[in-house]
């Protein structure tokens, strides 16, 4: 099993490289949804915020780096337990994307890493288009997150920056270098 992983920060535009990826006939797992679901019934996550609405959250540990550390701390582990249930199917090439991959120290389980990036001042755009986020909302939900070194550690980076075609273009090429 080649296991590969999408990396990359808010917005940068992992989501659709997930669906060009599956339009290429590829299964696409996500941990934001593995999470979004672990947090449904986290009575851990309830007791330590006194909440598991992901908005109640988010106002929480967007505005706080020590409790986004705390909610991570609780959350990474048991996203890498379902990560090593997953891994378990028997599929030749299985993609996971995985936003907090090198801050979840989750780098290991992965034989590839593609990294999707794109400027900055587009991320946010996106942000504030696609999430309806005041232009304050969207620059700290970007600073949040730290770039540190993530292109130099991954195997593939996109840049993405441009047109959808060049987005397609840029998969496939990476998609013939993996097969």
């Amino acid at each position: 099993m080649l296991k590969i992983a999408i990396v990359g920060n808010i917005a940068s535009g992992k989501t659709t490289v997930e669906k060009i990826i599956e339009e290429k006939g590829f299964k696409v797992y996500d941990t934001d949804k593995i999470a979004h679901k672990i947090l449904e019934t986290n009575k851990e996550v309830i007791k330590e915020f006194g909440t598991n609405d992901r908005k109640e959250l988010a106002k929480i540990v967007f505005s706080n780096p020590n409790k986004l550390k705390n909610l991570e701390s609780i959350i990474h582990p048991l996203v890498k337990e379902e990560l090593l249930r997953i891994f378990k199917n028997n599929i030749d090439i299985i993609f996971v994307s995985v936003p907090q991959l090198f801050e979840a120290g989750l780098e290991s389980l992965f034989d590839k890493i593609i990294y999707i990036t794109a400027n900055e001042n587009i991320r946010k755009d996106r942000l504030i288009k696609r999430n309806s986020f005041t232009p304050e909302e969207a620059q700290r939900r970007i600073n949040s997150q730290k770039e540190d070194n993530k292109k130099e550690k991954a195997d593939f980076v996109i840049e993405n920056n441009s047109t959808m075609e060049e987005l397609k273009h840029s998969i496939v090429n990476i998609l013939n270098n993996l097969i």
